[in-house]
């Protein structure tokens, strides 16, 4: 893919909390239907470059890129319209105990859409149906394993048909079977609907699966920046390291 195709872009990404520089010169680009791995040690900076681009926090220094346009200076309807083209997963899942899981997807259309409720019945259904969890619908977040946990966050996040997925560190806690059902989920999605996907994530098993690009952070600055067989097969200290013991720390 060449830089026309280019969706996010990150660019020279400074960030500290108190005395700890946590991010130094972190750049690098995302290119559009792409499923790139953020991967990176304990303390190396992944999650919190992940949030800078989910704008949860706000650049001290250098930029970020989506769609061509600031994330820092868009208007606030820009950045509502931004936030409904971004499906995220978080790490646990982050479902409304309260609420059944038809409920809990169910949501986002209901405040940002004008669409009656048995129309997004339906699309609740559909996407539950695109993860094989269509019988859980009206099950409660308590009564599904952790692998259907997961599965109900993924067809949460893409409800509204976002272009962009964004998770961290959706394969954790997960059996291997659960893990590789996931990733196989991503690439449906990538490949029948061009969705571009960001992962956090240190299971090596999901690199190999799935990733297209990988950018290795390692005490705050992006070390590579590359292809997955490049990466699995570099010299370079930090990345072998990871590749040679099975798995980075989350």
């Amino acid at each position: 893919m060449n830089d026309k195709n280019e969706i996010i872009r990150v660019n020279n990404l400074n960030a500290s909390f108190g005395e700890r520089k946590v991010l130094s010169g972190v750049s690098f680009g995302i290119n559009e239907g792409e499923i790139c791995v953020i991967l990176g040690g304990s303390g190396s900076g992944k999650t919190t470059t992940l949030k800078y681009i989910l704008k949860l926090y706000r650049p001290p220094e250098g930029c970020i890129h989506i769609f061509g346009k600031d994330i820092a200076t868009i208007s606030e309807e820009e950045q509502t319209q931004l936030y409904l083209q971004m499906g995220v997963i978080y790490q646990n899942g982050a479902l409304l105990n309260s609420l059944t899981v038809m409920d809990n997807i169910a949501l986002l259309p209901q405040q940002h859409s004008d669409l009656p409720d048995e129309v997004i019945r339906e699309m609740v259904l559909m996407k539950l149906a695109l993860v094989n969890l269509r019988d859980a619908a009206y099950l409660y977040p308590s009564q599904l394993s952790g692998g259907m946990l997961k599965r109900a966050a993924l067809a949460r996040a893409i409800i509204m048909d976002p272009p962009m997925l964004f998770c961290d560190e959706p394969g954790s806690g997960l059996d291997p079977v659960s893990l590789a059902s996931l990733d196989l989920l991503f690439l449906n999605l990538k490949e029948k609907f061009g969705i571009t996907i960001v992962l956090v994530t240190h299971e090596v098993s999901t690199i190999s699966r799935i990733a297209d690009k990988v950018v290795f952070l390692h005490e705050g600055r992006v070390i590579f920046e590359g292809g997955k067989t490049e990466a699995m097969e570099s010299d370079i200290p930090a990345l072998k390291d990871f590749f040679s013991k099975g798995a980075g720390l989350s």
